[in-house]
This record gives structure tokens, C-alpha cells and sequence, in this order.
């Protein structure tokens, strides 16, 4: 037993390479790290601060909104009210500690006690957040400029919301004082490194109730993270209740009274979204993972048929149908009706793993590739279908919707409208790295947003954490136009193994690093000083009332989980 800990300590020691500013080594007993106080997650592009303090009293404090304010602000203020002073599901009461021997106001670097943080929207607010919204904001607290006061400043209301989570972060409690809410004299300009800062959500093979993607919606606007992908449907299931179509989810959901999103559980979740400063994008994947389709919508799908000829019974279908008119039709009107609930201009359109089996076998796809003369070619045909989507789809929504598509599209060489993005998704690609997937594609002119080594739900015992930290998307050879086209990225939750129980401890705080990767300078990668101030910002997402997993091995949070 001894010599196994021997073991395994030397090989933490290795895993957790010292850093000459952080010496790091894991003790024979008690926790083995020692979280940062006060930190900030995603760690800000510029900050400055000093040992001075100030005291926030529950009863006195208050946001003052002296610029613009609209309902994105005043939800805001009340939101982080709660968030700072009292946290938590469960309504927990705040940290307390036995009081100093002498009163605070008599402490060498206390400055005042804090009871206002101006919140100076230069801007009349955005009503939904957008591709190009600007996420920059400032915060000064005790400056030269800003004596003894504390103020946020932002031309957009969604650099507001950044800078009001980063407030938040500012806030901590101290045994060596004894206050339970005190925040350090800053002085802090911060900005997004990339635009796109996504998280993908499968409710298709796992459905996953409204509060639970609530939950991860709040989580990603705490780590300043701005776009929930939705993948709402696969082969397993069609949980979304079309209004034009409503066969589809009632017999292509597990469960068409429960386990369905109604026209007003979508619109709730979008309203939540908006108010956090996240965009949320849809995903409707096809031609393939189409299966739970065909149950609700006749003729949608590619009957398959044996080397024989000889149609297969039970019934077995392929991907969508590319060579019936009448599917054009039901795709252009159901694409139609996703433009207008979903306002986010860009719905992700799928387009990976298109099996060709039940293609290469339809007599009728046959004839219509010979009459083509495209051969055995069925890229070509994949081609056709997609231009033919998009045509229908630029049609209904008068050239307004634009698309995001997996990777196999451009592999295939398939031509895509100018405006599309492209995510990669595959580690190695026939060989190829991600890093040399982003040189192709970007080569090609497309934006791309990174996903392939953030697959958050391949799972390893110990800390897995410094690889999605270190995955770095501009570290391949390119022009710097080409490294202008990566506009972010996301990390990604397959659920068929994970529900509304466990996606969240198995999705955070891993996915914190993937945030920090896409906000944080590139500079910002050692991960001996990220680990402290990780720790901190799990402990403090726990206090929040969020049941996140552990992230260094043994430790322990003020504040610890309760049922």
C-alpha cells in the first residue's frame, strides 16, 4: 500500500511540474493544493491591484445605474445582488468568522466601507447578443481617477455583463480580517481573445429538462462564455415540437407529453439566454442522423434496399432522400419556421457522417445518378442535396440565415455558401491533426470555430483538465488571415451516456478551461498557476449551488455541496 503512494505521489509530482513562481508539491497529508483568493476566471487581459480593501455591507450595498439601462441591466443588477451576497440554491447564510481583536475600520489597509459600484453603459443596449457583439468592458475600484469608488464601464451592454461576473469574482470572504464580504482596490480592461466562446448541448440522445439547461446556461455566463449549441435532435430522438410538422416529435421523442420542448419551453430558454449575453443556435443535423425524422414525417427517408435489390424488411432507412421534390418542400418550410423561432440568424445545419449505404443500394437514386452522369460518385449527390437545401433555405428566409457545418462537408470537398462556418471536430482526420484541419479549412476561406479537443465527455480517472487548457487554436501553420478566420470555439457534451444527473459535475469546471483558452491572453498556459486559481473559482462556483466536480485531487471548499 506504502509503495503504491509512493508511486503515485512521485507521478503527481511529474504531472504537476513545478512552476519557479509556484512551487508546487503534493504533501504526505491535508489538501494538496491551495486555492488563489479573489481571483478572477477567465483570468482578465490587464488588471492591477492593491492590498487595500474595502467592506461590502448586504444591507447597504447597491448597484447605481447612472448610464443606459434597459431590461438586460436592471435583470442584471438583481441577479448579481443575489450572486454575491446570497449564492446558492439552498439560500445558504454567508461565511462567518470570529471578529478581529480590533474593528475593522481600524485595519492598516482598509480603505471605506463599499455601498454603491456604478454600473456606465456608454451605449443604448442591444436587445440580443450577436456575432459581432463587443464584450469589453472596464472596471476601476479606488483609482486615482476613481477614488474610493467603484465603477463599470462598457460601451455594450453585454461588456456590462462581463464586467459585472468579474465583480463578482472580485468578492471574498477573509478568515485574517474576518469579514465575510471584502474586494481589493482594481483597476481592470478586459476583452474577449475570440468571439465565438461555445458550449454544445445534445438533448437528442439524453433529454434534459428545462432547468437543467437553465443551470448550464448560467454557468456559461459565469465563465464569460457566450453560445449555447443546441443540438436538439439526432437518430435517437425528436424532442422538439414543431408547430408545422407535430407528428415529427410525437413519434420521434422518447416520450411526446415529457420529453418534448414546446414553442414556449424554446422561447423560455432563449429569453433566459438573451438576459445572460448568450446567443443560442439550434442544430437540426442532416441529411444523416435523421433517424427519429422518418417516424413522423412519410417518405422523408431513404428506404434501404439489400445487394440484392431486394427491399429490406423491417423496415431500414438511410439518410434523407435527397432526390424527392417533396422533401425540398417540407425542408424549406421547417427550416422556415426554425429562422422565426430561433432569432440567431445562424442555425447549425449538421452535415457529418452521411452514410451512403442505402443510397448507393435506392434504384431510384441510381437512375438519378446515371442521368447525371455522376457515376459512383455520391459526394456529388451529397453536393446536390445541400445546394439544394440551402437554395430552399435562402429562399424562405429571404438570404437572412446563415449556416455552421461539421467538418465532413469541406473533407468531401463540398462547396458551401460564402458566409459559412465550418467546426472542426476531428482530432485526426485521415492523419491529420487538428491543427493541420485548421490550415486546410481556413485555407479555403471559411470561418471555423475549434471543438476536437474539447470532447469534454471522453472521461479519464485524475486530472484531465491541462490538455483542454493547452489545446491552443491558433497553433497551426497559416497566414495571419488564415488565423483571423478561427473565431473561436467550443466544448462539447455527447450525452448518451449522460443526463440531467451527471452533465453538469461531468461538464464543469473542466469546461472552465476551455473559457479561458478562448478569453484569456495566449500567454495565459501555465497550468501550476491556473490550478490555483481553478480551485478557487470550482469552490466558488459550488457555493453558488452548482454541483461541480473536483478539479486537483484532494482538497476541500468552505462552502461544500449540500443535497
Amino acid at each position: 500500500m506504502n509503495v503504491l503512494l509512493l508511486v503515485f505521489c512521485f507521478v503527481a509530482s511529474v504531472q504537476w511540474a513545478p512552476s519557479e513562481a509556484v512551487p508546487f508539491v503534493i504533501p504526505w497529508y491535508g489538501r494538496w493544493i491551495v486555492p488563489t483568493v479573489g481571483e478572477v476566471w477567465p483570468k482578465p487581459q490587464q488588471q492591477t491591484s492593491s492590498e487595500t480593501f474595502f467592506v461590502l455591507r448586504p444591507t447597504m450595498f447597491q448597484f447605481q445605474v447612472v448610464g443606459e439601462r434597459c431590461d438586460i441591466i436592471d435583470e442584471a443588477v438583481r441577479r448579481y445582488y443575489q450572486i454575491i451576497f446570497y449564492p446558492g440554491e439552498a439560500g445558504r447564510s454567508p461565511l462567518s468568522y470570529p471578529p478581529p481583536p480590533t474593528p475593522i475600520q481600524e485595519h492598516p489597509q482598509f480603505r471605506a466601507f463599499l455601498d454603491a459600484v456604478e454600473i456606465d453603459l456608454k451605449q443604448p443596449c442591444e436587445y440580443l447578443p450577436s456575432a459581432d457583439m463587443l464584450e469589453s468592458y472596464n472596471i476601476k475600484i479606488d483609482t486615482p481617477d476613481n477614488p474610493l469608488k467603484a465603477t463599470i464601464t462598457s460601451d455594450s451592454v453585454w461588456g456590462i455583463l462581463r464586467g459585472m461576473e468579474t465583480l463578482s469574482q472580485l468578492v471574498y470572504s477573509s478568515a485574517a480580517t474576518g469579514v465575510a464580504y471584502q474586494m481589493n482596490a482594481t483597476e481592470i480592461t478586459d476583452f474577449p481573445r475570440f468571439s465565438y466562446r461555445g458550449f454544445m448541448m445534445d438533448t437528442a440522445r439524453h433529454y434534459m429538462p428545462l432547468k437543467t439547461i437553465k443551470k448550464m446556461t448560467d454557468l456559461l455566463a459565469q465563465n464569460k462564455m457566450n453560445v449555447l449549441h443546441w443540438h436538439l435532435t439526432d437518430d435517437a430522438s425528436f424532442p422538439y415540437e414543431s408547430t408545422l410538422f407535430p407528428n415529427i416529435s410525437r413519434y420521434g421523442s422518447f416520450q411526446p407529453f415529457s420529453h418534448i420542448y414546446t414553442a414556449n419551453d424554446v422561447r423560455e430558454v432563449i429569453e433566459y439566454a438573451r438576459l445572460r449575453g448568450i446567443r443560442v443556435i439550434p442544430e437540426f443535423d442532416s441529411p444523416d442522423h435523421t433517424q427519429s425524422w422518418g417516424l413522423g414525417q412519410p417518405r422523408l427517408l431513404t428506404e434501404c434496399y439489400d445487394d440484392n435489390g431486394i427491399l429490406k424488411v423491417p423496415d431500414e432507412y438511410g439518410a434523407i432522400m435527397p432526390t424527392r421534390e417533396e422533401n425540398y418542400v417540407f425542408l424549406q418550410q421547417f427550416f422556415g419556421e426554425i429562422f422565426n423561432t430561433f432569432p440567431d440568424p445562424y442555425v447549425h445545419m449538421g452535415g457529418d457522417e452521411v452514410s451512403y449505404y442505402c443510397w448507393q443500394r435506392h434504384p431510384e437514386i441510381k437512375a438519378f445518378m446515371a442521368a447525371n452522369g455522376w457515376g459512383e460518385d455520391y459526394t456529388k449527390l451529397e453536393q446536390y442535396y445541400f445546394d439544394r437545401l440551402t437554395a430552399a433555405t435562402q429562399e424562405i428566409t429571404q438570404n437572412q440565415m446563415r449556416y455552421i457545418v461539421w467538418q465532413e462537408l469541406l473533407d468531401l470537398n463540398i462547396t458551401l455558401p460564402t458566409g459559412t462556418v465550418v467546426e472542426v471536430w476531428k482530432g485526426d482526420y485521415e492523419g491529420l491533426s487538428f491543427n493541420e484541419e485548421l490550415a486546410r479549412v481556413t485555407k479555403y476561406g471559411y470561418q471555423t470555430i475549434l471543438a476536437s479537443p474539447w470532447y469534454l465527455n471522453y472521461i479519464s480517472y485524475g486530472l484531465d483538465w491541462e490538455k483542454y487548457y493547452l489545446a491552443e487554436p491558433l497553433d497551426f501553420d497559416g497566414s495571419e488571415a488564415q488565423k483571423n478566420l478561427v473565431i473561436g470555439g467550443e466544448a462539447t457534451m455527447w450525452s448518451e451516456y449522460v443526463d440531467s444527473v451527471s452533465v453538469i459535475p461531468r461538464t464543469w469546471p473542466r469546461a472552465c478551461t476551455v473559457a479561458e483558452r478562448l478569453w484569456s491572453d495566449r500567454s495565459v498556459n501555465d497550468t501550476a498557476l491556473a490550478a490555483l486559481r481553478l480551485e478557487e473559482h470550482r469552490c466558488r462556483l459550488l457555493r453558488r449551488g452548482f454541483m461541480v466536480d473536483p478539479s486537483n485531487g484532494v482538497n476541500f471548499c468552505e462552502q461544500e455541496w449540500d443535497m
